[in-house]
Order: C-alpha cells, then structure tokens, then sequence
C-alpha cells in the first residue's frame, strides 16, 4: 500500500448521524465483554506471584525448580495460541456472544486443575487451558466490541481491551501479596464467571446477525445499543449494504480487500512483539532490584500501575488524536528508553563482552562496579519506566483496535486468528530466546536490536497503518477495497 493510502479513509461523516444515541446500555455490554481481558490479564500475572511460592513449597511433587517455572509461566503463551486458532473458528459459527459465554469454562476449569494439582503436570495443564481461553478472549473481544460501538465511541471502548488486560496484571500481583496461591486462583475464577452471567443478557452484534439474516434480531440489538432515539433502521441499511453472505473462499485471499488488511494485522502484531515488551517485563523485578528496590513484589505492582494509567490515558484520547499519531509517539519513546537500557548495559559494565558466556541479566546487572551501580542504576529505572509508559499508551492497545476494525466481515474470524496466533507464537519465541540473544549480542546489543525494531515500527505506521478515526466498519473496508 503506498503512503498517500494512509490518509484518513474517505466517506460521508459517519459520526455526525449519531447524535441521539444513547450509550449507557453500550457502556454495560462493553463491561461485560472486557471481563474477559480482565480475567486474560489476571493469567498473565498470576505467574508472577506465585512462582517464588511454588519454588519453596515443602511438598516434592509440586516444588519448581528455575526450568520448570520458566514452562509454568510461558506455557500460557502456547495454549493462548492454539486458543487463537480455536477462537477464529468460533467467532464466525457460534457468534461473537456466545464465543465469550464459552471461553469462561476454560478459564474456570483451568483455576480449577491448578487447585487441585497433584503434581507438576497437572499445574502446566491447567495454565494450558487458562491459554487457551485467553487466547480466545483475545481474539473475540476486540471483534465484539468494534461491531457493537459507533465510530464515536469506539476507539475508547476499543482500547479498554488493553486497559483491562493490565488491569488483570496489576490485580494479580496486588492480591498476590495477600493471597496464597490456591486463593489467588480463586480470585481469578471470579470475574470469568460474571462474564458468563452478564453476557448472557447482552445482545448478538448486529453485524454477526446480518450476515445471517436475522435482521428482527439485528434491530433489536441496535434499539438495545443505542437507545430508543437513534435511527436503528438507517444503521440497519448501512451495516446491510457492507454485508456479504457468501462463505470465503480460500482463492479470495489474492483479493487486495481481504490479503492488504490482513498482512497489516499480522505485521501490527509481529512488531508489537519484537519491540521486546515480554522480555523486559520478565526482567522488571531484577532492574528494580539492582536500583535498591528491594521488594521485588512492590515493584511488579509499579510497573503495573505505570501500564494501567497511561493505558487509560491512551483510551480517554484515542478518538481525539486518532490512532496514527499515538502509534508514532508510543514508537519513539520506546526506540529512546531501549537505547537508554542498551547505554544503561553498556555504561555498567563496559567489558561485558568479556562476559557474554554468560548472558545472564542478573550477573550482568551486579557485575558492575560499586560506584557505577549505584550511580547508573537510576538509568534502569526511567528506561523501564519510559518503556512502559510509551508500550501503554501505543503499542499495547492500538494493534488490538485495529485488526478488529479493519478486516471485512466474512473474513474477520480467520484473518483475526492469523494475528492473534502470530502475537502469541512471536511473544513465546521473544522471552524463550531473550537469554540466547543476550550472548549472541551481548545485554547492550540485544536492547539496541530492540531501539531498531521500534524505529520499524514508526516507519511500518506511516507508510502502511490506516487512520480509522471516526469511520464506520463499512466504509473502513470499502476504503481497502478501493485502494
């Protein structure tokens, strides 16, 4: 796609035939659907919390050692995966609500196999099918709320996907700190079962109920939405007129419309990953550590907090700003904050590669001298810090946002897996890998690799990501089918 495609996306002002529109009760299924990125966040904190206690724990049969805790909090990612691929299939038979309503038993029965564990396996296998219901979640929630939104609304509402997600995050390892393992994931069982409750008292999406010619229910589903004073029947006939019966057929994928949008979402979800996100994450507690941050726990509980701020911050301007301008800002801060860490390595221990047998962040990080340590170790802080905030505010909720605005319905389910089973497969490979690039690269150069990436990711926004800001979902693929 050439530069001048990623203008804002032509059409009549689609935002300015809502102005009646109420949306209290889209407010609510909104809510109810993001439990699920509520409960898909508490599984990726869970991990963090409860390793240290499963790695004391007297009994032999339930005791990690460091190879096995790196599989109990990583396997996840695999499950999440196959939950991608699963949750593409559901969304296009089953439907969008009934997707999310079926997703809540493998989260339950997966807190529940944790619970009861006897032995080692028994916990991979309950974090496996925990994955997989996350990797569902992922993919059917974004899908669900960009089809129930109006373009006035729906980058915020979009965007609450990511913010509860780290929501999740910072709850787990909050209640982390209180709880026991068994009774954290308790906890975590919670808020799949109100998501189970709730939706089953929200509406179908309209457009799901189009394509399948249930157009009473459709209606209904608006009035539901939007309010007894909205113009239901002229949304009616704009979802209909971008609705295509036909199943998709695998020779439609040579079409621009269907291949152009998609080999955008895979991409926005290749370089979300390689900016290294996972991989700094996993080794917060220890940057902190080495700046003196002694509790390891209350420094996860920072980093948690910097993402749900400027998450929020990120969903509360999103529709103002458009979804461009944060992709730019978010890129450049963290290509700044990676060479930032990659000059923190480099500063700290000036013969690391002397060193680089040995890749281990913890020796690298106390391999320092004294002086340097002490007087660096401020660095670390705000390069972390500085990380966080701009992956938050761009590159956390805005790649989600956008693969559920910009496939076309009949191709949504598949081309949304695609990207999700990418996401999930690149965020594995980051955090298995992280170890063997550091000795491949050294500390400083792996995190320059990281600045790099991020530099991509400016350059892939400003050629190849379209501006979606106030468009409706139609006109967003009659623009990809025109380019």
């Amino acid at each position: 796609m050439a530069a001048e495609e990623s203008r804002p996306l032509l059409g009549y002002p689609a935002s300015d035939s809502y102005p009646r529109v109420q949306n209290k009760k889209l407010y609510l299924a909104t809510f109810a659907a993001v439990l699920g990125p509520l409960s898909f966040g508490f599984v990726l904190g869970y991990s963090s919390p409860v390793i240290p206690e499963l790695r004391k724990l007297n009994d032999p049969k339930l005791r990690l050692d460091s190879s096995q805790a790196s599989w109990f909090g990583s396997v996840v990612t695999l499950g999440a995966a196959a939950g991608g691929i699963l949750g593409g299939y559901l969304v296009d038979k089953v439907g969008r609500k009934l997707s999310l309503m079926l997703c809540s038993v493998p989260y339950v029965f997966g807190y529940l196999v944790i619970i009861s564990a006897q032995n080692i396996w028994m916990l991979y296998f309950g974090r496996m099918l925990s994955g997989l219901a996350s990797g569902i979640t992922s993919l059917v929630v974004p899908v669900y709320i960009s089809e129930v939104s109006h373009p006035k609304v729906r980058g915020m509402l979009g965007s609450c996907v990511q913010l509860m997600v780290v929501t999740g995050i910072l709850g787990a390892y909050v209640a982390g700190i209180a709880l026991r393992w068994h009774w954290l994931a308790v906890l975590g069982s919670l808020p799949p079962c109100m998501m189970l409750l709730l939706m089953s008292f929200m509406p179908e999406t309209p457009r799901f109920l189009l394509s399948r010619n249930e157009r009473s229910k459709a209606v209904a589903a608006l009035c539901f939405l939007r309010g007894p004073q909205a113009d239901h029947e002229w949304e009616c006939q704009q979802i209909e007129a971008g609705v295509q019966e036909e199943e998709l057929k695998l020779s439609e994928f040579k079409n621009p419309s269907i291949y152009r949008p998609l080999l955008i979402g895979v991409a926005l979800m290749f370089f979300q990953q390689v900016t290294g996100i996972n991989a700094i994450m996993f080794y917060a507690e220890t940057i902190f550590e080495d700046a003196n941050f002694k509790d390891s726990r209350l420094a996860s509980v920072v980093v948690g907090s910097i993402q749900v701020c400027f998450t929020a911050v990120a969903a509360f301007i999103i529709d103002k700003t458009g979804r461009k301008v944060l992709l730019y800002l978010s890129g450049i801060i963290m290509a700044l904050s990676t060479a930032l860490f990659g000059l923190y390595f480099k500063v700290v221990l000036p013969n690391q590669n002397n060193n680089s047998s040995n890749p281990d962040v913890w020796f690298t990080l106390n391999s320092a001298s004294p002086g340097t340590e002490n007087s660096m170790s401020w660095l670390a802080v705000v390069s972390l810090g500085l990380f966080v905030a701009g992956f938050a505010l761009g590159w956390g909720p805005i790649p989600w946002l956008v693969i559920s605005e910009i496939f076309p319905l009949k191709a949504r389910g598949i081309s949304s897996a695609a990207c999700v089973l990418t996401n999930w497969i690149m965020a594995f490979l980051v955090t298995k890998e992280f170890q063997d690039l550091l000795a491949f690269l050294t500390s400083y150069g792996t995190f320059w690799l990281f600045s790099a990436f991020c530099c991509l990711n400016v350059t892939f926004t400003a050629f190849y990501v379209p501006e979606t800001k106030g468009q409706t979902l139609e006109q967003i693929e009659t623009y990809f089918r025109r380019s």
